[in-house]
């Protein structure tokens, strides 16, 4: 009975410290819309994704800082990064990058992941895209309705 007992004790105190690291090392998907609605963590990683911003690339003046804005078309956040960008890292791209909020709603990335053909987009950053184009089709429906019965 005491063996029983024992790896029963055993077994409970591994799971909890598998399940203690496996929540410590989960990292949720945010989109900018989301981020700025406060849905994302304060203080914990987390990862934002979308396209990047036709001009927004810029090298900052310490050489090795770049900063560019990742869109959902809804809403826009600017990101820093510290290193080398990927090689397929483009503006106009999809791009998902891993970090936490800083002060002045920047995002400090410590990892950047760039689509890898000419087809693909991260899943998540695609949903993200697709959802602002549906949420601006419905808006634009609503103000054109709105629109039609005001000049009725």
């Amino acid at each position: 009975m005491v063996l029983i007992v024992g790896g029963l004790a055993i077994l409970g105190i591994a799971a909890t410290l598998v399940l203690n690291a496996f929540q410590s090392n989960l990292v949720f998907f945010f989109s900018p819309t989301q981020v700025a609605a406060g849905e994302a963590p304060t203080g914990k990683s987390f990862r934002i994704g979308g396209m990047v911003k036709e001009g927004s690339l810029a090298r900052q003046p310490d050489g090795v800082t770049m900063r560019f804005v990742v869109t959902d078309t809804d809403r826009e956040m600017t990101v820093a990064y510290r290193g080398i960008l990927p090689d397929l890292f483009r503006e106009g791209k999809g791009v998902v990058a891993q970090g936490k909020l800083a002060e002045g709603g920047i995002f400090a990335a410590s990892e950047v992941l760039a689509k890898h053909d000419e087809n693909y987009m991260p899943p998540e950053a695609a949903k993200a895209v697709g959802d602002a184009h549906q949420r601006a089709a419905a808006n634009k429906a609503a103000a054109e309705a709105a629109g039609k019965t005001l000049a009725q």
